[in-house]
């Protein structure tokens, strides 16, 4: 049976914050591999303004392509509408029945959990691991497994904001992905 982390997200765009949090949690519960799972509509994201699925694939793919442990599931990306964690799983249950699933989520999830669409029924099928993030709690009645992780206090929503003003993104994003983003001036970039 392998183990397999899933790390869901809309990575908008990538950047080392995911990399570091899916490779401590790779070596912490030994895992076999992590699949970032990126979404097509979060159902807490749907008034958003989301980069297109291509570009949010594209730069994942460009950020984990030196780790051979991480690979990229676009089960979500297939399905039109609103992307909930109990179906993905349901689906990924029954074409890989062989599997354990560990589904990653930062603590800024964990407080939310209650109102996951068939949590009670997500719980048998998924392993939560909680990666602490500064300012938020892990406490939860779910089952949940914690791994600490450096602190890295980088998030999607601070480098778009950075992009938008102009700012430097080095060393926040994989060189890769920066070069992308500033080619395809996305996030206010020119």
């Amino acid at each position: 049976m392998k183990k397999i982390g899933i790390f869901g997200g809309t990575f908008d765009p990538p950047h080392y914050g995911h990399l570091l949090m899916a490779n401590e949690v790779l070596h912490a519960l030994h895992l076999s591999e992590i699949w970032f799972m990126p979404n097509h509509i979060p159902p807490h994201k749907q008034h958003e303004q989301v980069t297109c699925s291509e570009d949010r694939l594209h730069m994942l793919q460009l950020a984990i392509a030196d780790h051979p442990q991480f690979k990229i599931e676009t089960i979500e990306l297939q399905r039109e509408g609103p992307s909930y964690t109990y179906d993905t799983m349901s689906q990924l249950k029954a074409i890989y029945p062989n599997n354990e699933f560990y589904f990653i989520i930062g603590a800024d999830m964990v407080e939310y959990l209650p109102n996951w669409y068939y949590i009670d029924r997500l719980v048998e099928l998924v392993t939560f691991v909680g990666v602490k993030r500064p300012g938020f709690s892990l406490k939860t009645s779910y089952p949940l497994i914690e791994v600490e992780i450096p602190e890295f206090a980088v998030s999607s929503s601070l480098i778009r904001e950075r992009m938008k003003h102009g700012r430097s993104i080095r060393y926040l994003v994989p060189e890769q992905v920066r070069l992308y983003i500033e080619e395809k001036k996305l996030y206010g970039t020119s």
